[in-house]
């Protein structure tokens, strides 16, 4: 390999992230979701046909059009602005002043150096400043944010700040526990290993609130 190569594997392997977004084209979506699908369909078909699989098969003749259609609509659904969740919020008439946690959000999301599973949870809070969110659009908003090729530290930063914003205050956090098949089933192939990463906002900065947080969900780490 060249030396540039070298380098763009080396990042790949160590999960270095190069953008605080995810790297999107400008001409993203001027094609449809089902003209995406039929040119994924044929990438598939030529990895398969090239690895000398036998698409002749009745168990792998609908395979490209599955791996597409998964592709488009399901594990990197999340790319698409149109499919963000609509985080509704109300007024906080009970004047609940106090942390609220969602812990052990299931989270599935995908390495974007090897298109390999990302498997955890996210623990998410906030202190309200007058605004409330369902509890079920902390979880959709986790959800979307990890529909795509992902680095776990941008996702941890992109669900604070999206919550950030929906409730107009600085004061949430997130903890992100995560196995990554990228470690665990090649590479190092280390099965034990997870990745922890963590953002903290407004409030959650202070050592004590931050401190709090961590005890409900049960989370040993320093930070």
């Amino acid at each position: 390999m060249t030396n540039n190569e070298d380098f763009l594997d080396e990042i790949g392997d160590n999960h270095i992230a190069t953008n605080a977004k995810n790297p999107l084209r400008s001409d993203a979506f001027d094609i449809t979701d089902d003209q995406k699908i039929e040119l994924i369909k044929k990438d598939v078909e030529n990895i398969l046909l090239t690895l000398g699989m036998d698409l002749t098969d009745d168990s792998l003749k609908g395979t490209p059009n599955r791996v597409a259609k998964m592709f488009v609509k399901e594990i990197f659904g999340g790319l698409n602005p149109a499919k963000k969740p609509n985080a509704s919020t109300f007024i906080n008439n009970y004047k609940y002043g106090e942390m609220l946690v969602e812990k052990n959000i299931t989270l599935y999301s995908t390495c974007e150096h090897h298109l390999l599973p990302i498997i955890g949870r996210a623990h998410v809070a906030y202190i309200s400043n007058g605004k409330v969110v369902g509890l079920s659009k902390m979880n959709r908003i986790v959800e979307y944010f990890a529909k795509r090729p992902q680095v776990q530290e941008r996702l941890t930063m992109q669900i604070v700040q999206e919550l950030q914003r929906v409730l107009n205050t600085e004061d949430v956090a997130c903890v992100i526990d995560a196995k990554h098949l990228c470690v665990n089933s090649r590479g190092i192939k280390d099965i034990e290993s997870s990745t922890v990463t963590s953002e903290f906002g407004g409030k959650f900065k202070n050592e004590a609130t931050r401190r709090e947080f961590l005890d409900y969900i049960k989370f040993d780490t320093q930070f």
